[in-house]
This record gives C-alpha cells, structure tokens and sequence, in this order.
C-alpha cells in the first residue's frame, strides 16, 4: 500500500503539467487522449481532490492516405470532435509527450457552464484541426512528436 499512495503522490505533484498529452482512465472518455490545460493539486470549495482541467478529442480524424487531395484531407480531418471537462487526477494517465498548442487563451475557465460550452468546444475544434493539419510547424521535434502522438488513434 505504500508503493501505491507514492505513485499517486508522484503522479499528482510532477507529471500532471499544463500542455501534458494525458489518457482518460475512467468515466465517459476513458481511452480518449487529452492535453492538460490547467492542474490543480489541492483542490478547491467546488471538488476537494487534486483534479485537472484537460480538452481531448472524442471522436479523431479520419484516416489519410498519401494520394488524396489536401481537399479530402481537410474534409476528413473535419470530423474531429473535442471535449472539456475537469477529470479527478487520478483517472488520467500521464504520457511521455508534451504538445505545444495554447489552449489557456480558448478555455476559459468561467465559459465551462451551459451554451457558452458550445462555444468552447467550437474554438477547440478549431484549434485542433489546425494543428492536425500544420503538424510539421511544431517549435520543436519533441512537440511535434507529442502532436503526432495525441492525434493518432490509441490501440489497444
């Protein structure tokens, strides 16, 4: 028992970093990918555990192939469909990747409630497809890596 309150400690404190490419453990997108936009360790009134604001992707881009057309490719990538929500830390999964996409500008945290949720998820959507496609313009080859990553289906 010792082992697991240290892992659960090491997972709260280090890994859970903003920008970290994550996978959902558990509830409605378990194995889905997503970024951690904001940690917080301690908690707060609302949810007294450490938990983290992530947006991830429900549903991925359609498979590509090298002879379609940049049309079709940027026909099939349009069937992304983001999500946001807050996520328990310890139902999330930290990977070795980082992604270098500014997410803290697009979600705020007070938008998170009725339609402007809509909203948010429209700008998410939107920022995602443009790093789907402009996956080569990563600042560095760490990044571009952890993009490569957080957009391919997970297999499993």
């Amino acid at each position: 028992t010792t082992q697991v309150a240290y892992f659960q400690k090491y997972i709260k404190m280090a890994i859970v970093k903003s920008g970290k490419v994550v996978i959902i453990l558990a509830g409605r997108h378990a194995g889905k990918k997503a970024v951690v936009i904001k940690n917080i360790e301690d908690g707060n009134d609302d949810k007294r555990f450490s938990h983290c604001l992530v947006a991830g992707i429900a549903r991925g881009p359609r498979k590509v192939t090298r002879g379609m057309s940049k049309k079709k490719v940027e026909k099939r990538s349009r069937t992304m469909k983001p999500f946001v929500k807050y996520v328990n830390v310890r139902h999330v999964f930290p990977t070795r990747y980082q992604v270098d996409m500014d997410l803290k500008k697009a979600v705020d945290e007070a938008d998170l409630v009725g339609d402007k949720k809509v909203d948010v998820k429209k700008t998410l959507k939107k920022i995602f497809e443009d790093k789907y496609l402009n996956q080569k313009s990563a600042t560095s080859e760490k990044k571009a890596a952890g993009s490569n990553y957080f957009f391919q289906k997970l297999r499993f």
